[in-house]
C-alpha cells in the first residue's frame, strides 16, 4: 500500500512539456515565482541537491527538466540511468515540485514554453569559455527573450561523469583499460589541441555518390499465389552516402574539403545530393555515361528497424577513357594544394587502375578504403594500389584479399603492408574493435569498440577513415588516433545510415565525459 501511494505521488510530479504548460497559468495567477533547472542528472549527488535547494530559495515553485535519453551525447554507455529512473529519482525529492521531460537537446524549448521567472545553472557554467556546445549562451539568450533572469548557484559542485567513471563500472573491463592508457599519456587539453589542428588541413575526397534508400515495411503475410512473404511499404527515407557522407564527416574539422564525386549520366538525385552536402564542401560532379546514380535500397521492419533484404541499382562498368583523362587532368591541378586525399573505392567503376596509380603517386597523404560489397565480392581488390599512407579495411575484406581465413589477423596485416608498401593499416573487427599496424615501427595498436546503442552499422568505417586520416597526417600518436576515431565511429552506429555526420563539439563532449 505504501509503495503504491509513493508511486502515485511520484507520477503526479512528472509531466510532459505539453502537460506542464496547462498547470502553470493557475500557479502564475497566484503570483508564484517559477524557477527552472535543467540537465541530464544521470547520477544524482549532493552537488545536485544543494543546487536545487539554493535554486528554490529564489522563488516559490521549482521545476526540473531533464534531457530525454535520445538526446544525450555523453559517449558510450551513457546515460547510465534511463529517463524513467532519472525522473522518478528527482520526483522523490521534496524540494522539487515538478519534473519535466525535455523534448530536445537543450533547455531552449522548455524555457520558451514555461517562461520561468528564473533559470538556474551551477557555477561551473558561468565561464562561457567552458561552454563547448554554445548551449549556455543560447539558453541565456532564450531567458532574456522571455524577460526572465539567469542565476548561477555557487554551492558545492561535482561532476557526474567523474563520479560514474570513478565509482561505477559503466565501461567494460577492456574499454576501461584503453581509457586508462589514454589518460596516463594524454590530457584533454592536448587532445582538444590536436582536434583543432585539423582545421589547418586541406582535403580532397574521391569516390562515388551513393543514395542509401531505407524503406520501412510491415509484413502482411504469405502471398496467395506464390511462396513468398509480402510487405506493405510504409515510408521511404533517402540518405546521402558514399563519398558525400565522407565529405560531410570532414566538414566540421578541415579548413577546406573538395569532393570529386561520380553520379549518374541523367543527374538523378543531383538536387538532393547538393542539398544534403554540407556548405563547406566544394563539390565537383562527374556524370558517368550509361549509368544511374547508385541507389542501394534496404527494406527494414518498421518497428524493430531490422533489415529484411536489399537491392542495388548500379552499373559497375568502368568509366570511359575520355572520362578518365578528364578526371586525371582535374586531379593534377587539385592535388597540388591538398594535404590529405581520402579515397573510397566502392568498386563500382569510378576508380580505374590509371586513376589509382595517379593518386598513389601524386598525393601528399593518401588514405584508402577499397570496399567489398554484395555487388563486387571476389572482384574488388587493392592490388591496383601501392606505396600509400593508410588503408582501412575490415577483417573479412582483409582475409578475402589474401585468401586466408585462418591465420592470425596481425600476420595478415603485416603481409599486406609489406606487399603494398602501406605505412599504416587499420583493420576493423566489428564488436571486437580495431587494430592499427605501423609498418615503419613494426608496432600494433589496439582499441576495443565503443558502440553503445547499435542501430545501423552502415557508414561507421567511413567515419573512422574520415577522423583518423588527419591525425595520421599530423603524425599524431597512432594509439590516440585510433582511440579518437573509434569513439567517433561508435557514435555513428547510433543512427540510421549516414544521418548524423560526426562533428567537433559532439566528439569533444564524448571525449570529455569518457576521460573525466
Amino acid at each position: 500500500m505504501v509503495q503504491r501511494t509513493w508511486q502515485k505521488k511520484m507520477k503526479q510530479k512528472i509531466f510532459s512539456l505539453k502537460e506542464i504548460t496547462k498547470i502553470l497559468p493557475k500557479l502564475k495567477s497566484k503570483k508564484k515565482k517559477i524557477v527552472l533547472c535543467h540537465g541530464v542528472f544521470d547520477l544524482l549527488h549532493i552537488g545536485h541537491i544543494k543546487h536545487f535547494e539554493q535554486s528554490k530559495s529564489f522563488g516559490d515553485i521549482l521545476i526540473v527538466s531533464i534531457t530525454k535519453d535520445q538526446f544525450i551525447n555523453k559517449g558510450p554507455n551513457r546515460p547510465a540511468f534511463n529517463e524513467q529512473l532519472r525522473s522518478k529519482t528527482l520526483a522523490s525529492l521534496s524540494v522539487i515540485d515538478y519534473v519535466v521531460l525535455a523534448p530536445s537537446k537543450t533547455a531552449i524549448e522548455v524555457i520558451k514554453y514555461l517562461k520561468p521567472d528564473i533559470y538556474a545553472k551551477g557555477i561551473e557554467y558561468k565561464d562561457t569559455n567552458n561552454d563547448l556546445t554554445g548551449k549556455i549562451r543560447n539558453e541565456t539568450n532564450a531567458v532574456k527573450k522571455i524577460k526572465g533572469k539567469i542565476i548561477f548557484t555557487d554551492d558545492i559542485t561535482f561532476s557526474s561523469s567523474k563520479l560514474l567513471n570513478s565509482q561505477t563500472q559503466i565501461h567494460s573491463d577492456d574499454q576501461q583499460k584503453i581509457i586508462n592508457k589514454i589518460k596516463r599519456n594524454f590530457n584533454l587539453n592536448s587532445i582538444y589541441y590536436l582536434i583543432e589542428k585539423l582545421n589547418n588541413l586541406k582535403s580532397l575526397v574521391f569516390g562515388e555518390a551513393i543514395i542509401d534508400q531505407y524503406i520501412m515495411c510491415e509484413a502482411l503475410g504469405r502471398s496467395g499465389k506464390d511462396p513468398i512473404l509480402m510487405f506493405d511499404e510504409i515510408e521511404s527515407k533517402n540518405f546521402a552516402g558514399g563519398s558525400i557522407a565522407i565529405a560531410n564527416n570532414l566538414s566540421d574539422f578541415y579548413k577546406e574539403i573538395e569532393l570529386y564525386c561520380s553520379i549518374g549520366e541523367e543527374k538523378e538525385y543531383l538536387n538532393f545530393i547538393k542539398r544534403e552536402t554540407k556548405k563547406r564542401v566544394k563539390s565537383s560532379f562527374f556524370y558517368k555515361k550509361n549509368s544511374p546514380t547508385i541507389i542501394k535500397k534496404k527494406y527494414l521492419d518498421n518497428i524493430t528497424k531490422n533489415k529484411l533484404f536489399g537491392t542495388y541499382n548500379i552499373n559497375e562498368n568502368f568509366i570511359s577513357q575520355k572520362e578518365e583523362e578528364n578526371i586525371i587532368k582535374r586531379l593534377n591541378k587539385a592535388l597540388q594544394n591538398k594535404d590529405v586525399v581520402i579515397l573510397s573505392d566502392y568498386g563500382h567503376g569510378f576508380v580505374t587502375d590509371r586513376i589509382a596509380k595517379f593518386l598513389c603517386k601524386n598525393s601528399k597523404f593518401l588514405i584508402i578504403n577499397a570496399q567489398s560489397n554484395a555487388a563486387n565480392t571476389g572482384f574488388s581488390s587493392i592490388k591496383k594500389y601501392k606505396n600509400f599512407d593508410a588503408l582501412i579495411i575490415n577483417e573479412r575484406e582483409l582475409r578475402e584479399e589474401l585468401r586466408n581465413k585462418d591465420e592470425k589477423i596481425e600476420i595478415l596485416m603485416k603481409q599486406i603492408s609489406k606487399k603494398h608498401l602501406i605505412k599504416n593499416i587499420i583493420a576493423t573487427r566489428g564488436s571486437e574493435g580495431s587494430i592499427l599496424y605501423d609498418f615503419k615501427k613494426n608496432k600494433f595498436h589496439y582499441c576495443v569498440a565503443f558502440a553503445n546503442n547499435i542501430i545501423d552499422k552502415i557508414g561507421s568505417g567511413d567515419v573512422m577513415m574520415s577522423v583518423i586520416a588527419g591525425f595520421l597526417k599530423l603524425k599524431c600518436d597512432p594509439g590516440l588516433a585510433l582511440f579518437i576515431s573509434s569513439i567517433a565511429a561508435g557514435k555513428s552506429v547510433e543512427s540510421l545510415a549516414n544521418s548524423s555526420p560526426v562533428n567537433k563539439i559532439s566528439l569533444k563532449k564524448s571525449l570529455s565525459h569518457i576521460l573525466n
